[in-house]
């Protein structure tokens, strides 16, 4: 085979997103809480962010207007963000900007090591309150693992038996199942134990609390639940070891043919099953519910207009360092030292220019989405219009991927509640009349038809269809086929009341 060697052209597009603009889309797309440990972090990395003492007098935008004075792009302030647009540095200009500083006096290169060096009491006042925050929490829960063997302490038992108590109970799953044989589990051990010893490790595991754990299938589960104080107790065993999937399914009919047992007994004898735990482990692996921090509030001011107001009272009021600043416009300070220093006023120019273009797309979007959604404020979120992001990215004059980030993990406060605002955008489809219909309001209204149906009777898919179009919402059956999925509606068959 030989091989040749040849030169061509190749034209192509490729895009390189700058620093800067990488930096700013990561701002824009952190939740409040991450934005804090990101501006915490920083401030612990970078040497010339400081925290403001006062900010009431601090203007972000003046700490470095001086040191960077001919830049192509304005210096981000708290005081006018309405109308400013994320600019990219592509000229190379930062570098030459520097080299124009004007000279400072020689004593200000002395004090640059001693007393402006960025203090670390404030940072550690927001670390604090972290720590403070953590101490409150309230302690590890108790394992499921941990509250069975507290209860071996009740039983007589010999410490082999222990041993191998233990070892099944180090076996079970998080929902309490034993999912290993009692021959696996024997034989994981050395010295080696007999499977029927590990059965009877099994047998002291189940008298435990909660009922139904160490069981190996949902069967045995709700069988150990039972006692000898259990209503319809002989129909309830023969229920749950022969016909669940019956159960699951609504086939009362087969199991009235299968056990003899009339339709009163049956329905008594599921609605004790119904409140057996199919998990009773749940408990112990609950987690705790996140807590949920707004980014934004929606409000309604005296005059009836809906305002925003944006939650940056978590955030470190954080500015460059004049000292740093002054040092790098000194003509006489170490070329080494002007070398560290640029490229973090930069970063740091660059991070608070970030934090500036967040907060006023945040407030833009906002806005577009409430003269969008006025009803769902007004009257609640059955009432929510159709919205894509591409109508709010028109409006505020971005990408439809900035509004993308811009609610991404975001919650807003309204009078209405705390919602993701994501919760704002959703699809939709027309009326007969040609009026927008959002698909989340015919979700309502299938859920509401299923309520006040007759339950002897229940509406198949088709009948739901029908009704829907009555109701001014035209959809297709495979579109109700999918709802009642996803709203978790059993089918017609399943709905069906058996009770004469």
């Amino acid at each position: 085979m030989r091989l040749e060697h040849s030169m061509g052209l190749r034209m192509g597009h490729e895009l390189h997103l700058a620093p800067r603009m990488i930096q700013s889309m990561e701002i824009l797309q952190l939740p409040i809480l991450a934005l804090e440990e990101k501006l915490l972090q920083e401030l612990q990395e970078n040497p010339v962010l400081e925290l403001a003492q006062d900010s009431e007098n601090v203007n972000p935008g003046d700490e470095w207007n001086d040191a960077l004075p001919d830049h192509d792009f304005e210096p981000t302030t708290s005081k006018d963000t309405s109308d400013k647009t994320l600019v990219i540095d592509t000229k190379g200009q930062a570098e030459a900007d520097f080299e124009r500083l004007d000279g400072m006096p020689e004593e200000w290169k002395e004090s640059l090591y001693d007393d402006h060096r960025p203090s670390r009491n404030a940072v550690e006042e927001f670390s604090d309150r972290k720590h403070n925050a953590m101490q409150n929490m309230v302690s590890r829960p108790l394992s499921l693992e941990d509250y069975l063997i507290d209860q071996l302490s009740f039983f007589d038992i010999s410490k082999d038996e222990r041993r191998l108590v233990n070892l099944v109970i180090a076996n079970l799953d998080d929902g309490g199942y034993l999912k290993s044989s009692a021959e696996e589990i024997a034989n994981s051990i050395d010295p080696p134990s007999t499977p029927d010893q590990i059965r009877q490790a099994i047998t002291t595991v189940q008298r435990l609390d909660p009922p139904g754990v160490c069981a190996r299938d949902l069967a045995e589960c709700l069988l150990l639940q039972l006692t000898s104080e259990t209503p319809n107790l002989e129909a309830v065993k023969a229920l749950i070891t022969n016909h669940l999937e019956n159960i699951r399914h609504n086939r009362i009919p087969a199991i009235q043919k299968t056990t003899g047992l009339d339709l009163n007994q049956i329905k008594e004898a599921i609605e004790v099953i119904r409140k057996l735990n199919p998990k009773p482990a749940a408990i112990f692996n609950s987690e705790s519910i996140p807590y949920v921090v707004p980014d934004i509030e929606i409000f309604k001011s005296e005059d009836g207009d809906y305002l925003v107001r944006l939650a940056d009272e978590l955030l470190p009021n954080v500015q460059i360092n004049q000292t740093y600043v002054a040092e790098c416009k000194n003509r006489a300070t170490d070329k080494k030292v002007k070398e560290f220093l640029r490229p973090k006023i930069q970063s740091a120019q660059w991070l608070l220019e970030a934090i500036e273009q967040r907060r006023s797309t945040l407030k833009k979007v906002t806005q577009a989405i409430i003269q969008r959604q006025l009803s769902f404020l007004e009257l609640g979120p059955e009432h929510i219009e159709p919205l894509k992001m591409l109508q709010i990215a028109e409006v505020v004059g971005v990408d439809v991927s900035t509004i993308s980030r811009a609610v991404d993990d975001k919650w807003v406060q309204t009078p209405r509640g705390v919602f993701p605002l994501k919760r704002f955008f959703g699809g939709g489809t027309q009326s007969a009349t040609g009026e927008d219909i959002a698909w989340e309001k015919i979700r309502r209204k299938l859920l509401e038809i299923v309520g006040a149906e007759d339950k002897s009777n229940p509406l198949s898919d088709e009948d739901l269809v029908n009704k829907l179009q009555e109701e001014g919402y035209p959809v297709a059956r495979r579109t109700i086929t999918k709802y009642r999925k996803i709203l978790n509606i059993p089918s017609s068959r399943e709905r069906k009341d058996w009770t004469p």
